[in-house]
């Protein structure tokens, strides 16, 4: 399955990483530093819709999505024409991301920026904090409920915002128990990829009182309008935008979709 070669890869990778600089280090230096005052889940305090864009260069799916990728012009570019937030991969080997590319971003726009890879260690958290992240991806379908809380509570003393991902009403439920604050339904099953785009809109049927963000599978304003519909909060979006040949017009038709 995709998402266990990735976990794999990454705890591979990490094992050379924490060689170099163990973990006593990197959380002497994360809790050195300020704390975060939770810019992302302040987005939420006047129940604006939220528009995470994503900076997205290579998916394990899709292969390349975009030629041309200069990520810093594409971050702008959401900043400028009204993004909530910017979600920037870090993940080098599947995504083509890099922690570089998130510490240039955050050098150079205002809006909170979310690290999204592959978080399996407090280690990462730690890291997330030090090249800039001002929120984290959680993903349930690699921690247990113990592991999902711990890592909460770990991001939440350093001042950053988490999106917990999940996939089912399973998922949701482990989020919720593990105190949560912002959830996000990935329309994507990481298992194989495959896309089910009325995933987020069905359970929000049932989980009518948490933030819920529906990610992936998002590709025109109509899709937009239905989510806004059915309730959610927010859309994590990337592929629509990256294969946009004018990223400024697609997102304001996505934020004019009502």
């Amino acid at each position: 399955m995709i998402l266990d070669d990735i976990v794999r890869d990454r705890k591979i990778t990490y094992e050379k990483i924490m060689e170099k600089k163990p973990l006593a280090q990197v959380k002497s230096e994360a809790l050195a530093l300020p704390k975060g005052n939770f810019v992302f889940y302040n987005l939420f305090n006047n129940n604006d819709f939220i528009y995470i864009c994503e900076c997205k260069h290579k998916s394990p799916s899709k292969g390349i999505i975009k030629e041309n990728y200069n990520y810093l012009d594409i971050a702008k570019e959401y900043e400028l024409n009204g993004a909530s937030a910017i979600s920037c991969l870090t993940e080098p080997n599947y995504f083509l991301g890099s922690d570089e590319h998130l510490i240039n971003i955050k050098k150079n726009v205002k809006i909170p920026v979310l690290r999204k890879d592959f978080i399996f260690s407090e280690y990462q958290i730690y890291e997330s904090k030090i090249i800039g992240a001002d929120l984290i991806l959680l993903i349930c379908a690699i921690l247990d409920l113990d592991t999902l809380k711990k890592y909460l509570d770990i991001a939440h003393q350093l001042g950053l915002s988490c999106l917990v991902e999940t996939h089912s009403e399973t998922e949701i439920d482990m989020a919720i128990k593990a105190g949560a604050k912002v959830i996000g339904v990935n329309n994507r099953n990481l298992k194989d990829f495959s896309v089910d785009n009325s995933l987020a809109k069905t359970l929000r049927n049932k989980y009518k009182d948490i933030i819920l963000i529906s990610e992936s599978g998002i590709k025109d304003k109509d899709d937009v309008k239905e989510i806004k519909r059915a309730g959610l909060n927010g859309i994590l979006v990337g592929e629509a935008l990256m294969k946009s040949d004018d990223i400024s017009k697609t997102l304001k038709e996505f934020k004019d979709a009502c």
